[in-house]
């Protein structure tokens, strides 16, 4: 392709020219012929750029699933099903139909200029694509509140110096090696029986022995005891994080995250089991996408760390049970459908190279086991993280995200649930929302008393750049600021243009109106004369998707609350976790009822604890058994089964007074 493209040329032009000169077969949209020479049943080609990919498909696929299959990231979270309204497009050459979700996303301009939604997109002719960058590294929480622990890796390493074999003395290599390092249990593997032979005589008998748990998995040349790592995995529906560490010290070495490969196939648990249910080819291709996420970031923070990935000897996943369960190639059908079964709670030790990892060949892979179908390996590493089980205090810890995990502990019982807080907290639904990357707004103040009406709203933006949408801690922000001042009633609802102008003169000329009636409040302009619609903004909209996730995530609380005798007033402390949870403001969370009405002193935000457990895994035996006894100590508590489930949700979505 690059022979045929001038380096001036447009891409969708070498396409064009390439049918022409007969090099590209035309599709059957233009000939008007198919494959076997009937009508209709050809092949469209597609050209996508900036990825440079020309692909052909049957006719009739949206451009979101011909993107998906051939490896062009296209955004979105709900997997291509016109709900998220994030996969967007613009068409360069060929047109499309708009549809009414293209309206209510589009402005005019933008849909003149091509703009569509892809998954709307039906390819029943050549069309030229321009698809923007999707963001791969969004912000995230690298690091979290742990707990020290006493440094007691399962990976050892034991250099000796043998006595060479004699007619008088001939005990076996592995025998002569044992012999040698009478503190640990060596049973070999495979690949350290090959090596075994070899090493020894190319390096006078001097040599290090490599265990992990009981198993040897090599033999190195000469004394490598001080070289010894492990990598810590926090396998996210959204973003994964990799930490390399130095499991000599006990420190972290590197750390790096990216958004998980599986993006887009939605972005939620539930559009990726359902992908697997309506696709049999989707399981190996979520599989595939989950373990070269794992192993990009492996390569990246052993590079970064410079450290050969031949001495990574162990990695340690905490990921929820529907992340795992793609990850090993496990039909996670079960977890989507009541009575919503895991395959198992606790997963075997297995080799990290089944995971498609670069790094030992005898290198094991620790997994977390869950607790439920929708508490899963990750709040137990947070649960472990936190000493959830160690402390006499009553405290409440939740992982905010799509689906919200809960833990509560009265110092002796520990009681878990899982509330379906939906993709508001991910910017998904909400109009101006995206992920939290350059350009989001994710912090919001408002002043009513200004003077100046431009400096009575102050936002917080990633990157210090132009604003371009509200991401999840912006979106909490912006509802509790505007409840606070009085724009927003307990009910959600906005107030009128009359009472605006009564309550926050300054702020009341940002109160609009959009497409199809919907009132909204503006947060930024890109020019004075910028129409609302195409502005930064908050809409009616957008408040309710807000309120349906506190109100989930709320009811769960309250209800563990209840199934322990408990108050919320009888709270010692919050721990907000997860990614979401470290840059949620506590003022914020506690004004829309997220999180109990409590001193903002109790409420701590705990970043990555699963991150932070899996670490542990790594650096301490003991604290892998600790995660393996939370299955016993802790109770699960469903809440679909409630009846009185939904009359709590109802009570839970006003805003407190």
């Amino acid at each position: 392709m690059s022979d045929a493209r001038g380096p001036d040329q447009p891409f969708e032009d070498v396409v064009e020219r390439l049918h022409r000169e007969g090099l590209l077969e035309p599709p059957a949209a233009l000939t008007g012929e198919g494959d076997d020479g009937s009508a209709g049943v050809g092949r469209v080609t597609l050209s996508f750029s900036p990825a440079e990919r020309v692909v052909r498909v049957p006719p009739g696929v949206s451009v979101f699933d011909a993107a998906s299959w051939n490896g062009i990231a296209v955004d979105s979270t709900c997997g291509g099903h016109g709900t998220c309204r994030k996969c967007r497009v613009r068409l360069t050459r060929g047109s499309a139909p708009i549809t009414r979700h293209d309206v209510r996303t589009f402005t005019n301009d933008q849909l003149e200029g091509g703009w569509r939604l892809a998954c709307l997109v039906r390819a029943t002719h050549d069309l030229a694509i321009e698809v923007p960058p999707l963001v791969t590294r969004p912000k995230a929480s690298t690091v979290g509140v742990g707990r020290q622990v006493i440094l007691r890796p399962s990976v050892q390493k034991r250099y000796v110096e043998l006595d060479e074999p004699t007619l008088a003395d001939q005990r076996t290599d592995l025998q002569r090696l044992r012999d040698a390092v009478d503190d640990l249990t060596l049973e070999p593997d495979l690949h350290a029986l090959r090596r075994l032979p070899v090493v020894l005589r190319q390096n006078d008998f001097k040599v290090t022995a490599v265990v992990v748990d009981e198993t040897l998995v090599d033999v190195e040349p000469g004394d490598t005891t001080a070289l010894r790592h492990g990598i810590a995995f926090d396998l996210g529906t959204t973003t994964v994080v990799a930490t390399l560490l130095d499991l000599e010290t006990g420190t972290p070495v590197a750390v790096a995250s990216m958004l998980n490969k599986q993006q887009p196939f939605g972005g939620d648990v539930i559009t990726r089991i359902s992908a697997t249910m309506m696709d049999p080819d989707a399981l190996p291709r979520l599989t595939s996408l989950a373990r070269e996420t794992l192993a990009e970031l492996a390569a990246e923070v052993c590079e970064e760390g410079g450290v050969d990935p031949g001495g990574v000897y162990e990695v340690a996943l905490a990921g929820n049970a529907t992340m795992t369960a793609l990850l090993l190639g496990v039909d996670p059908e079960p977890l989507g459908v009541a009575p919503f079964v895991q395959s198992t709670a606790d997963w075997p030790v297995l080799p990290a190279t089944e995971l498609g990892l670069t790094v030992h060949p005898g290198a094991r892979a620790v997994v977390f086991p869950a607790l439920g179908a929708y508490v899963g390996g990750d709040i137990v590493a947070g649960m472990l993280a936190s000493g959830l089980d160690r402390d006499k205090r009553v405290r409440l810890f939740v992982d905010v995200g799509t689906n919200c995990e809960i833990a509560l502990t009265d110092g002796e019982r520990i009681v878990t649930t899982a509330a379906p807080a939906g993709p508001a907290f991910e910017g998904g639904a909400i109009r101006c929302g995206m992920r939290a990357a350059d350009g989001a707004v994710e912090v919001v103040r408002l002043d009513p008393a200004a003077e100046d009406a431009s400096a009575a709203v102050t936002l917080g933006v990633i990157g210090d750049v132009e604003p371009r949408g509200l991401c999840g801690s912006g979106l909490v922000d912006a509802v509790a600021e505007l409840a606070r001042v009085g724009l927003l009633d307990t009910s959600g609802r906005f107030v009128t243009d009359e009472q605006a102008a009564s309550l926050a003169p300054a702020l009341a000329d940002r109160m609009a109106t959009v497409r199809e009636g919907e009132r909204v409040f503006v947060l930024h302009r890109h020019g004075a004369d910028e129409p609302a619609e195409e502005s930064v903004y908050l809409s009616q909209r957008d408040v309710r998707e807000l309120q349906f996730a506190k109100a989930a995530i709320s009811t769960g609380w309250s209800l563990l609350l209840e199934e322990l005798g408990l108050e919320a007033s009888e709270v010692q402390q919050v721990l907000l976790a997860g990614s979401f949870g470290s840059y949620l403001s506590p003022a914020s969370a506690v004004r829309i009822g997220l999180v109990p009405r409590l001193s903002v002193l109790r409420i701590v935000s705990a970043g990555n604890v699963a991150g932070e457990g899996a670490k542990m895994v790594l650096l301490s035996s003991r604290e892998r058994a600790g995660a393996d006894a939370l299955l016993e100590e802790v109770r699960y508590v469903e809440l679909s089964d409630r009846p009185d489930f939904n009359d709590r949700f109802v009570d839970q979505l006003a805003f407190p007074v």
